[in-house]
């Protein structure tokens, strides 16, 4: 009698095993789909990873090629690039409503932060997103219908080792090379307050607190130190430039006061 029972428990781990081996090994193309399908109309941009990857045994999963890209009117052809996401995910939360993911990192990201006279493409992103969130409509009410309104609770998100390029949008400049180390962040228990956030809500939390690093003092000096030691003078740019010119007409010299009025807007001074 023990023999059989201890063969039928066996058989029910057995059995058990598998239904979690194939739903992670399901996961993979789940998460690939759902990110190129609704996370370019979350972020109104390109969006899209080449692969995902689960650890049958650890439920860690490896986001390949992360690619972000640039709204219109925007020159760079990106806005983040990211070889590999790393992501762990609490397997017993899978069949619930909410999917406790314990880990995600993002390693070695490339962001291109490209200021205009009036908006940068960060910002913009930013202000996308939070529509979608914000509205509930668009590609978080598509993905909400196609998941069962799952929804996500993130304990931490860590970036680190990132490099943010600075692009200037003006005449004569764009080929200059600028870029600075993002000092690491790590945000904890996103949408936990609420039991859980939708995709696009998470996201909008995420991309606000690296923008707001990005846009900090220390990253913006810098990157104005960076501007200086490469030669430009921003103070005097404009009127050395007129004067290499004079003999032009006043309409060639203002444009290139100009040119030095934005550059200091842009660098904050």
């Amino acid at each position: 009698m023990k023999k059989w029972l201890i063969a039928g428990i066996g058989a029910v781990v057995v059995v058990i095993a598998i239904i979690l081996i194939v739903g992670l090994s399901n996961l993979g193309p789940i998460i690939k789909k759902a990110v190129n399908s609704y996370g370019p109309d979350i972020a109104k941009t390109e969006l899209h990873v080449d692969d995902v990857g689960v650890s049958l045994f650890s439920a860690e999963v490896k986001i390949k090629s992360f690619f972000l890209g640039n709204p219109a009117g925007f020159k760079t052809p990106s806005a983040v690039k990211v070889g590999s996401v790393f992501m762990n995910v609490d397997e017993a939360s899978l069949a619930s409503d909410t999917i406790v993911i314990d880990r995600i990192e993002v390693v070695s990201p490339e962001i291109t932060y490209e200021k205009q006279a009036k908006a940068d493409n960060l910002n913009t992103i930013l202000k996308n997103i939070a529509k979608t969130a914000d509205s509930g409509k668009s590609a978080e009410k598509k993905s909400a219908e196609n998941t069962s309104q799952k929804k996500i609770i993130i304990r931490n998100f860590i970036v680190k080792q990132a490099k943010v390029n600075f692009a200037l949008s003006i005449p004569g400049f764009e080929d200059k090379k600028i870029n600075v180390p993002l000092p690491d962040i790590h945000l904890k228990d996103i949408g936990r307050k609420n039991n859980g956030a939708s995709p696009a809500v998470a996201f909008k939390e995420i991309f606000a607190a690296v923008y707001g690093k990005i846009t900090s003092p220390g990253v913006t000096g810098a990157l104005n130190q960076q501007l200086k030691t490469m030669g430009v003078n921003i103070n005097s740019l404009g009127k050395e430039a007129a004067k290499q010119l004079e003999g032009g007409s006043d309409k060639v010299k203002k444009g290139l006061d100009d040119v030095s009025k934005k550059l200091k807007n842009i660098l904050g001074n």
